[in-house]
């Protein structure tokens, strides 16, 4: 058994030395055009996570529920949120596209570590502004019914205050209750989708910057 390990050992030995051996500047460049296409890709996908979600308000039921929030009297409330979440995301795509600018051009091996972190931090920054804001959104949509008219609250939920055992004040904190019980849950589940698209491309750039870092030992 141990002979047959050997001669494995041996002719692996050999066919190692027939491989071609990359030079120092044939990995750099290796490295760096993987950071750029994964950088790239990040751009994309920001921008598609963007645009898909405006789709939605081609759909007629989308735009019902806007007439929803102006019932409740949150209409320029869900506006002043809308523009400042518009703004920010924007901020953040330009800082993605800057990025992809940067690590685009080559660089010596210190500067494209460098640029590889500052790209993660983007991308972090992201990920926390994302699940904040849209758990926020969730917050503030539940303190908007609490504090709702009464009559457009009944009217807006299709609900009469005789027809159920409690009060349309009892009523706003069941429903802003359930409210944000299901803004955990979506951000827990935006969270896992983050995760796997934005958390995988993460990983790679990680992987790129040990690699680069392994080089100039």
């Amino acid at each position: 058994m141990m002979d047959e390990l050997e001669l494995l050992k041996k002719d692996w030995q050999k066919q190692g030395q027939k491989l071609p051996k990359l030079t120092y500047d044939e990995l750099h460049a290796m490295i760096w055009k993987r950071s750029s296409s994964i950088v790239k890709w990040i751009f994309i996908i920001s921008i598609l996570e963007f645009a898909l979600p405006q789709l939605l308000y081609l759909i007629p039921s989308a735009k019902e529920g806007m007439e929803v929030y102006e019932r409740l009297g949150m209409k320029y409330l869900i506006l002043a949120i809308t523009v400042l979440q518009y703004s920010v995301v924007f901020y953040f795509i330009y800082q993605f596209y800057r990025r992809y600018r940067e690590i685009s051009v080559l660089d010596n091996a210190k500067e494209l570590m460098h640029k590889i972190i500052r790209t993660r931090k983007t991308v972090k920054n992201y990920i926390i502004f994302a699940l904040s804001f849209f758990l926020l959104s969730f917050l503030i949509i539940a303190v908007g019914i609490l504090f709702s008219d009464g009559d457009s609250f009944l009217h807006v939920f299709k609900l009469e205050e005789k027809a159920v055992d409690m009060s349309t004040r009892q009523l706003k904190f069941v429903i802003s209750g359930v409210m944000i019980a299901m803004g955990v849950v979506c951000t827990a589940l935006l969270g896992l989708i983050y995760f796997l698209i934005y958390g995988l491309l993460l990983r790679k750039l990680g992987r790129n910057y040990s690699e680069l870092k392994r080089l100039e030992v």
